[in-house]
């Protein structure tokens, strides 16, 4: 799976929130920095040559929609950052979050619940 940049994962978000789309509905969930139309479409046909949309033709109009789940680029995405930014360790991971006061001890609790019930 390819890296996606900002722009990229944006149009996808809006991708996974309305599950099929014209280029004209994406255009109108785009509320900063409404980037022209042809280079919406561009943008839009660029994830799809990386595989992460397809469309459904109706004569020159294409519909588009996501072929890759939110769930699965975020586990990508989840897996690289914590390779790249924190050594492959969860507990670094948790521990930054918990130092920039990003968690607290109440959400930490409920993390060793859910682990503690997975066991």
């Amino acid at each position: 799976m390819q890296k996606l940049t900002n722009k990229e994962e944006e149009i996808m978000h809006i991708l996974w929130k309305l599950k099929k789309a014209f280029v004209k509905d994406v255009m109108a969930e785009i509320i900063e920095d409404q980037p022209h139309y042809n280079t919406l479409s561009t943008i839009i046909r660029n994830l799809e040559d990386k595989g992460f949309v397809s469309h459904n033709a109706y004569g020159n109009t294409h519909q588009y929609f996501p072929i890759v789940s939110m769930e699965d680029y975020r586990k990508r995405f989840m897996n690289t950052a914590i390779e790249n930014y924190f050594n492959n360790s969860y507990k670094s991971m948790v521990s930054f979050f918990a130092e920039e006061d990003k968690i607290s001890a109440e959400e930490l609790r409920e993390i060793l619940a859910i682990i503690e019930k997975k066991k």
